[in-house]
């Protein structure tokens, strides 16, 4: 029988059992992108907790993440730094043993509201049964973190039936002061789909989705914020493309000012969509429709340049990675609004609203109807599935809308 030499760490004592797992791990975080200096950080994190789950005699099988906390609070006067960075370690670790069947995933307890194991399976609720596109999914899942914790807080109580309708009013009426109407609507509609999510899963013996009342939503009240043609060039000028990231950030861009793609289709933009030989964009819009869009030249031009000199090889499909480790695909609407936002910052422009961007979607559309697009047209082009949504940017037409309009009467009449 041959004698196998227990796997050590670089400074020669033994890891113990999971030190198989340790090198798989780092051998995930390299796919992923990761520097070689950040993973000799890593391993020696990872090595010092399997050394410390040998210690104390922890099978493989029977980690969880008290073992972890426990290991980060193992001596005295740690620095806050150090403590962030080892659970920033070990927790992806954790995940990472449970993906791969090395630890076992705990089953789900509804008493443990704030459990990332209840918000798993009510994400999986939203994506299989529900069918919610990823980008509503995350917008979703913010809105009940904050309302469990706060629930929790407030009551004392990590059981569902703490909850009732004055509960879920006053969180309502906490959230709601001084928030825009959109912001509210989102709210209510999630916390409605929670409540029925535990409803149907035994969570609550009653229905109290009933109890979240509809946030009113007044339509067409406002001019969308815009920006001129010659502002949407001063942001495209302003994107330094001799770098990696400006090649990326320059091709999101021309996304959303040439073809008025929403944020989270930039996101989930793959490499199979994008059609070379006809010329062709296949986008993923909302309710998981599949759209197809010209490839227009200069569009075509920016992703072909990114692909070749600014994407770095990776598992991932999406068109669009991160610019660090891990090298995936963005994380969601808001790092594509992160993006808009840097560039606005470049071109020295500070328009009124908060979604960035959107601000280039509404531009293209300002611009179609100012060069004599109809609204029908404009709905093509932006995907619309109801001409409605679309009267909005009739709004905008102040030159057509002054060749129509009448005096205003003065003292005696009009003339």
């Amino acid at each position: 029988m041959v004698a196998h030499t227990p796997l050590t760490s670089e400074d020669g004592s033994v890891l113990g059992p999971l030190g198989t797992h340790v090198e798989s791990f780092l051998k995930h975080l390299r796919a992923l992108g990761y520097a070689e200096p950040t993973l000799r950080k890593k391993r020696s994190v990872a090595g010092s907790f399997a050394r410390w789950t040998r210690r104390k005699q922890v099978a493989v099988e029977d980690l969880n993440e008290s073992h972890v906390v426990a290991f980060v609070e193992r001596g005295p006067r740690r620095s806050r730094g150090c403590v962030t960075f080892e659970l920033g370690v070990l927790r992806p670790f954790l995940g990472y043993l449970r993906s791969e069947g090395a630890v076992p995933t705990p089953p789900l307890q509804i008493n443990s509201w704030v459990g990332s194991e209840l918000k798993r399976h009510y994400e999986d609720y939203l994506r299989t049964e529900r069918g919610l596109a990823e980008r509503s999914i995350d917008v979703y899942l913010p809105f009940i973190h904050h309302f469990l914790t706060e629930v929790v807080a407030k009551t004392g109580s990590a059981v569902p039936e703490a909850l009732g309708a004055t509960t879920i009013r006053d969180f309502l009426l906490d959230r709601v002061c001084d928030r825009p109407s959109e912001t509210s609507r989102l709210l209510a509609t999630a916390l409605r789909s929670f409540l029925r999510f535990l409803y149907f899963r035994g969570g609550t013996s009653t229905d109290l989705s009933v109890c979240v009342p509809t946030v009113r939503r007044w339509r067409d009240t406002v001019v969308h914020p815009y920006l001129s043609p010659e502002e949407v060039e001063r942001v495209l000028a302003a994107t330094d493309q001799s770098t990696a990231r400006g090649r990326r950030d320059y091709a999101i861009l021309l996304l959303l000012a040439r073809l008025g793609l929403r944020a989270g289709e930039v996101v989930t933009l793959e490499l199979r969509d994008l059609r070379w030989q006809t010329g062709e964009i296949v986008i993923r819009g909302k309710s998981r429709v599949l759209d197809r869009l010209p490839l227009l030249a200069d569009v075509g031009e920016a992703l072909a340049l990114y692909l070749r000199e600014g994407r770095v090889d990776s598992r991932s499909r999406r068109v669009f990675l991160r610019a660090v480790a891990p090298r995936v695909g963005l994380g969601g609407p808001a790092s594509v609004g992160h993006v808009v936002r840097r560039a606005l910052s470049r071109a020295d422009l500070h328009p009124p609203g908060r979604g960035a961007a959107h601000l280039l979607r509404h531009s293209l559309a300002t611009k179609m109807i100012r060069q004599g697009a109809s609204i029908a047209e404009i709905a093509e082009v932006l995907r619309h599935r109801a001409q409605s949504t679309t009267q909005i940017y009739a709004k905008v037409a102040f030159e057509a809308l002054r060749e129509v309009a009448r005096p205003w009467p003065s003292t005696g009449g009009a003339p």
